[in-house]
């Protein structure tokens, strides 16, 4: 249950609405590729916006849901700023060009909004009735910790999935872009044109981002407006983000381990709530262990902050000594 008020519910709903339909279905169809300034100001309005929609909800409701609130948006924006390395590799892949990937983003950003609103009614439905599926999350994300790290260092490269190779075989696309259309003529045919297979690209990668995302937020709180508030708000300026970061993502070297941090506490911390409320017969006879530890929230906060901050900061600086020795190495020559 949430612990908001139904009014303001209601107007932040609304407010999101608007902020959504203006973000990615406005200024996201003008084709063109914005400039540095027009990101900063775009991505630290939505900040300033997730900031202060924190404080409304500390003074509404209390500083337990603000506090969760700021935790789950910190690690559905750092997820999301993972992710961008995936979506570069498919506008690569796929050669978008470049005034297209704002609109290809917005609609990707749009599908992946409607994929975890359907996560999240289905995770709010399960632990409701099955508190045994913590279990399940926690694990899940202890596995994909674990693969962050063990990946790390390899080069990553996209596959396309089974639906996409198999929409090639049955129907005929052309390799050349039409604006953004999915349907042209060519030689007096009609063909789809590549943008109908990036935005399934897109889209079924939304997919397994949300399997990742979702456990992550409800390992953080059970409230879900406070999970759907999160995840809007970490996609907002996503696209404007893409472009600021574009070049930067591969220096971000550290941030993946910053994250399986992240998730690898979340993911001990769901098991520790899932040993907290047993029901499973075969753990402790079916009775809740009182002894397990409870994790306060602010202290998931504290962790968060912590390995995604040290993280980035370890990234820069790695770069900068980077790009040293190279001005040095070039002048020595």
């Amino acid at each position: 249950m949430s612990e908001t008020p139904l009014p303001f519910m209601v107007v932040s709903l609304v407010v999101l609405a608007v902020f959504f339909v203006v973000d990615l279905l406005v200024i996201g169809r003008r084709p063109h590729v914005p400039s540095t300034g027009e990101c900063v100001r775009h991505i630290g309005f939505f900040v300033v916006m997730a900031l202060i929609f924190g404080a409304l909800i500390w003074k509404v409701a209390g500083s337990k849901p603000a506090i969760e609130f700021y935790s789950g948006w910190l690690t559905e924006y750092s997820l999301s700023i993972d992710n961008l390395f995936v979506f570069v590799i498919i506008m690569s892949n796929f050669a978008v060009p470049l005034q297209l990937q704002r609109y290809v983003l917005s609609v990707g950003i749009t599908i992946a909004l409607l994929l975890r609103g359907v996560f999240i009614l289905a995770g709010t439905a399960l632990i409701t009735r099955f508190t045994w599926v913590f279990f399940i999350f926690g694990f899940f994300l202890l596995y994909t910790a674990w693969n962050m790290v063990s990946s790390r260092g390899k080069q990553e490269e996209y596959h396309e999935n089974g639906l996409i190779r198999a929409l090639r075989r049955v129907i005929p696309i052309t390799s050349h872009y039409d604006g953004e259309r999915l349907r042209t003529t060519f030689e007096g045919k009609r063909y789809f044109t590549p943008m109908l297979v990036v935005f399934l690209a897109i889209g079924t990668t939304d997919v397994m981002f949300a399997f990742d995302s979702i456990p992550a937020i409800f390992g953080l709180t059970k409230d879900p407006f406070i999970v759907f508030t999160s995840n809007v708000f970490a996609l907002l300026g996503l696209q404007q983000l893409y472009f600021l970061l574009g070049s930067l993502l591969d220096k971000l070297e550290y941030l993946p381990l910053g994250l399986a941090v992240v998730l690898a506490f979340i993911g001990v911390k769901l098991i520790l709530e899932a040993l907290h409320g047993n029901t499973l017969p075969f753990i402790n006879g079916g009775r809740p262990l009182t002894a397990v530890p409870d994790i306060p929230t602010w202290a998931s906060l504290l962790v968060i902050v912590l390995a995604v901050g040290i993280a980035a900061l370890a990234s820069v600086l790695k770069s900068r000594r980077q790009s040293l020795a190279t001005a040095s190495q070039g002048k020595n020559q």
